[in-house]
């Protein structure tokens, strides 16, 4: 047992390297394949086929915002267990959060499934494109369960500290989507329908990839009992709420700041797009922050290792400075080539630029906010992460846009939005240092406290 909870020994800096360099690979696997899926689909030479795919996605982020959500419940409640040294009350989380992820997916997807026409419309979508969007997503949403299994699986494979297996669950079902796009789009005409499928059949890898070595290397499940379900409810639902509601808060903020930008013309919108679709391959290691950390706090934080708990969020903040000075100046490098390959011109040419060179630095606070998300989730403060989400993408995003927008246009915009980062990812540091020590006052406290007991008895006795 000892052995699976790795974090409670050994280099921190080193585990927080592994862990989020791994699983920024299987993010940017998802990335790739997204990006991949948008190429073949444009290939097609039907406009309406890629804004069907634009108006599906949005649809889609919701639907995988659940899973994260759970995802992060099980991750957090595993590693818990773990570090307590209770591998059976391990197993017995694992099992219960899947079941719960399964059957809250199923439900979830039931509801998106019987609204999809008015979520479309939602969007934006009409006509034929509306037809068209609501027919892809009739085939990708009703395997929401299995992409709920692959994604809590992960999460109890990070919680082990296997993060190699955890990476490669997904990075299977890229290939699995990889393969398959062109030989359904192309090969079999089915165009959109082909697409849809091969979403369907990377589900099912990633499914069966983060299942197995589950079932290989850590126990596997045990077997369900209904007070097990009962009593595992409320801490399931205590982290997995919140983190829904925070997930959700991005694409709110993203939308003020599309709009915003929209007043400038089209060349400000496809400056902000490049910007958006850059970001998330540039800053994959620290998008990947939040889940990768988690374990190695909750695993310490259960072993009562308070001091490991400081040392890990220290060395997360550092290992973030360090990857996005790096990432700064291979973008600053690299800012021709990058508006050469968009085809970046006038207005989004400047927006890119501003993006490549000091910009970029200020997503250092974004990343601190992900750390301190992975905190307040592995500490038992999840509404914490709630908060401050939906405070950086409304308080932090929509006041600092306007403002800068009056007065430097559409750069402003982006400067807008990154000043609102830098005062959260702040505030939020600040918090998680606060909850961090009180954590650990009691448990610090705790040696003086018998000391001081011992030498009142000795006292009394004389």
């Amino acid at each position: 047992m000892a052995e699976q909870a790795k974090f409670l020994t050994g280099n921190l800096f080193r585990h927080i390297s592994v862990m989020s360099l791994t699983a920024s690979l299987g993010l940017m696997a998802v990335f790739a394949v997204d990006f991949i899926d948008m190429i073949f689909i444009s290939m097609l030479g039907k406009a309406e086929l890629a804004a069907a795919v634009g108006y599906a996605g949005a649809i889609l982020f919701f639907t995988t915002s659940f899973g994260i959500g759970m995802a992060i419940a099980a991750g957090a409640l595993v590693a818990r267990a773990l570090g307590e040294g209770k591998e059976e009350l391990a197993r017995q989380r694992a099992t219960n959060a899947l079941i719960y992820g399964v059957v809250f997916g199923a439900l979830f997807a039931a509801l998106v499934w019987a609204n999809l026409p008015a979520l479309a419309r939602l969007m934006g979508a009409s006509g034929e494109t509306l037809d068209l969007a609501v027919g892809y997503l009739a085939i990708i949403v009703p395997s929401l369960p299995l992409l709920m299994i692959g994604m809590v699986g992960g999460a109890i494979l990070r919680a082990h500290g296997d993060a190699r297996r955890a990476m490669m669950a997904t990075i299977w079902a890229g290939v699995v989507n990889a393969v398959l796009d062109p030989i359904l789009i192309f090969g079999l005409d089915l165009e959109l329908t082909g697409a849809a499928l091969a979403s369907v059949a990377a589900r099912v890898a990633i499914a069966l990839a983060a299942l197995a070595p589950i079932q290989r290397h850590y126990g596997g499940f045990t077997r369900p009992t209904a007070a097990g379900l009962a009593a595992d409810l409320p801490p399931v639902f205590t982290i997995a709420v919140p983190a829904i509601l925070t997930q959700l808060a991005t694409p709110i903020g993203q939308a003020y700041v599309t709009r915003s930008m929209a007043e400038y013309g089209e060349e400000a919108v496809a400056g902000m797009a490049i910007v958006a679709r850059t970001t998330p391959v540039a800053f994959g290691v620290i998008f990947a922050l939040s889940g990768a950390v988690g374990p190695i706090i909750g695993q310490n934080f259960g072993a009562g290792r308070h001091d490991r708990v400081r040392g890990a969020f220290r060395d997360a903040l550092i290992f973030t400075a360090l990857v996005v000075l790096l990432v700064t100046a291979i973008l600053f490098l690299l800012r021709g080539q990058i508006a050469a390959l968009f085809g970046a011109t006038g207005l989004a040419l400047e927006l890119v630029f501003l993006f490549c060179g000091p910009l970029a630095l200020a997503f250092y606070f974004n990343g601190v906010l992900f750390v301190s998300n992975a905190a307040f989730n592995n500490l038992g403060h999840p509404f914490y992460s709630t908060w401050l989400n939906w405070g950086r993408h409304t308080l932090g995003t929509i006041p600092p846009v306007i403002l800068f927008g009056a007065l430097m246009g559409a750069p402003g915009v982006l400067i807008g939005q990154a000043v609102g980062g830098v005062v959260f990812g702040l505030l939020s540091a600040w918090l998680a240092l606060r909850v961090i020590a009180k954590q650990a006052a009691p448990a610090e406290a705790e040696p003086f406290a018998r000391q001081a007991r011992l030498f009142q008895l000795l006292h009394h006795r004389r």
